[in-house]
C-alpha cells in the first residue's frame, strides 16, 4: 500500500470514528493504536505509554494547567463583572460605549484568563443582560460577547499558542508578542463595529419613538459621577497589575513561561482571597475542581493528538502529504489560502488544540519551504481558528452564550456573530498585506531573526 493511500485511509478512518460520537481524545488514540497494530511492528504497541509520556514531557506544556488554574481563579470570582462595570462606568458617554466596554472587558479578561469560554461566561453573564436592559438587540449583545471571547486564544497567555509553539518548535515568548498587535487590531475593529451598530440601532429606536412608538431604553442615558468612577477602580486595578506583572516577568526574561504561569496562578489565588475573600476550602473547591477537569481533558487530547501525529510520522504519512502539497507547485499565496481553508473546514468539527497537533506535521514544512515566517503564520492560523469558535456547527462560544442567555434564539446568536467572522477575515487579509502588524513587536523586543 502506498503512503498516500495509507494516509487517505488514515484520514477516512479518523473521520468515521469521530462521527461515531466518541470523544476526540479517545477517537484519536483509538485510530493511532489501531494503525500501530495493523501497520507497525508488534513491539510498537508496548511503547504506547512511553511515546505519550515522552511527547508530553515538555516543560512548556507544564504551563498549561497553571494558566488554567489562573483563568479558573479569575473566571469563577466576580472579577469579570467588576472589570466590565468599571470600563462601562468610564466609557458610558461615548456613542456605543456599552458595546465598546464589552469588547475591552473581553480583551482584558482574555489576557488575564487565557480562555475563550471563561471570557464569554465571565463577561457575558454581566454584559448581555446589561446591554439588553439598555435596548441593544439580543443578537448584537450575544454576538459581541461571543466574538470578544475568541480573543482568549490570541492574546497571551494563550493555551492554543503554547501548543503551536511546541508543535512548530518556535519561541513561545516571540509567539506571544506576535499575537499582541493583531489582538489590538481585532479589538479596534470590534469596537468600531460596536459604535456603528449601536448608532444604527439608536437611530432606529429614535425614529420609532418620534413616530409615536414605544420609547426604547436605548434613548435613556446613564450618568456616573467622578467619585463613582474612582470607586470602581480598587477591585479592578489589582488584576490589571497582575496582568502587567506577568507580562513583564515573561517578556523581560525574568521567568520562563512555566515559571510565569506558576507565578500568575499563585498571585491570582492570592488576589481572589484578598479582594473577594475567596479562601475557604468550600469556596476554592469549584476552582480547583474546574482546573483539574479542564486540564485532564486538555492534556488527554494533547497526548492522544501527539500519539496520532507520531503514528503519521512513523508511517511517513505526514512527510508524503507534505511532499505532495509541495509537488502541486502552488504559488506562495495560493498555498496559504488552501491551507487556511483546510483549517476553516476542520474548525467545523474540531477544537483548535486538535487542529494544531494533527495538521502541524503536514502544513508547516511546505509553508516554511515557501518562505513564510512560522511565527507570523501561527498568529494567522490562530485568528482563523477563532472563527471556528463562533461559526456553526461546533462554535463553542455560541453554545456558551446559549447557556448564559437561553432565551436568545440560536438563530439570533448565529446572525449576531457573522459580522465579527467577516471582521476576522478582514484582519487576516490585513496581516497578509502588512505582516509587520504581527512581527514588529517581537522583532523590536527580542531582535530580528
Amino acid at each position: 500500500m502506498s503512503e498516500l493511500t495509507l494516509g487517505a485511509l488514515y484520514g477516512v478512518v479518523t473521520l468515521l470514528v469521530m462521527f461515531s460520537g466518541m470523544p476526540i481524545a479517545f477517537a484519536l488514540g483509538a485510530v493511532a493504536v489501531g494503525f500501530m497494530y495493523f501497520f507497525m511492528p508488534a513491539a510498537s504497541l508496548d511503547t504506547v505509554t512511553q511515546n505519550v509520556y515522552e511527547e508530553m514531557a515538555s516543560v512548556t506544556l507544564l504551563s498549561i494547567p497553571l494558566f488554567i488554574l489562573k483563568g479558573a481563579a479569575i473566571g469563577r470570582s466576580p472579577a469579570g463583572k467588576d472589570l466590565y462595570s468599571a470600563i462601562h462606568t468610564w466609557l458610558h458617554k461615548i456613542p456605543g460605549g456599552l458595546g465598546i466596554a464589552n469588547v475591552f472587558a473581553c480583551a482584558l479578561f482574555a489576557a488575564m484568563a487565557g480562555s475563550s469560554p471563561a471570557t464569554c461566561s465571565a463577561i457575558g453573564s454581566a454584559g448581555i443582560p446589561e446591554m439588553r436592559k439598555r435596548g441593544y438587540s439580543p443578537g448584537f449583545a450575544a454576538g459581541i460577547i461571543a466574538a470578544g471571547g475568541t480573543l482568549g486564544i490570541l492574546l497571551p497567555p494563550s493555551i492554543t499558542m503554547i501548543l503551536y509553539a511546541v508543535a512548530a518548535e518556535q519561541s513561545l515568548g516571540r509567539l506571544f508578542l506576535a499575537g499582541i498587535g493583531p489582538g489590538v487590531l481585532l479589538v479596534g475593529m470590534f469596537a468600531t463595529y460596536a459604535v456603528y451598530r449601536a448608532r444604527k440601532e439608536y437611530r432606529i429606536a429614535k425614529e420609532v419613538y418620534e413616530k409615536g412608538g414605544i420609547k426604547s431604553a436605548y434613548l435613556d442615558h446613564d450618568h456616573f459621577t467622578f467619585a463613582e468612577k474612582i470607586e470602581m477602580l480598587p477591585r479592578v486595578l489589582p488584576f490589571v497589575i497582575l496582568l502587567i506583572g506577568v507580562m513583564i516577568a515573561l517578556y523581560g526574561g525574568y521567568a520562563t513561561p512555566s515559571e510565569t504561569a506558576g507565578l500568575g496562578a499563585l498571585l491570582a489565588m492570592v488576589l481572589i482571597a484578598g479582594v473577594y475573600r475567596i479562601w475557604k476550602p468550600k469556596e476554592l473547591s469549584p476552582i480547583l475542581g474546574a482546573t483539574i477537569k479542564e486540564s485532564t481533558m486538555l492534556l488527554m487530547i494533547i497526548g492522544m493528538s501527539l500519539l496520532y501525529s507520531y503514528v503519521m510520522s512513523y508511517l511517513h504519512i505526514s512527510q508524503s502529504a507534505a511532499q505532495w502539497v509541495v509537488g502541486l507547485a502552488l504559488s506562495k499565496w495560493l498555498l496559504l489560502a488552501v491551507i487556511l481553508f483546510m483549517v476553516i473546514v476542520l474548525g467545523f468539527f474540531l477544537p483548535p488544540v486538535s487542529i494544531i497537533l494533527m495538521t502541524a506535521p503536514i502544513i508547516l514544512p511546505p509553508l516554511k519551504a515557501a518562505g513564510f515566517d512560522l511565527i507570523w503564520f501561527g498568529v494567522v492560523m490562530t485568528i482563523v481558528m477563532e472563527m471556528g469558535l463562533i461559526h456553526p456547527p461546533v462554535g463553542l462560544n455560541i453554545f456558551v452564550i446559549k447557556n448564559i442567555a437561553p432565551d436568545i434564539p440560536l438563530k439570533d446568536v448565529i446572525w449576531g456573530v457573522m459580522p465579527f467572522v467577516l471582521l476576522m477575515f478582514g484582519a487576516v487579509l490585513l496581516l497578509c498585506m502588512f505582516p509587520q502588524i504581527s512581527t514588529a513587536l517581537p522583532d523590536m523586543i527580542m531582535g530580528a531573526r
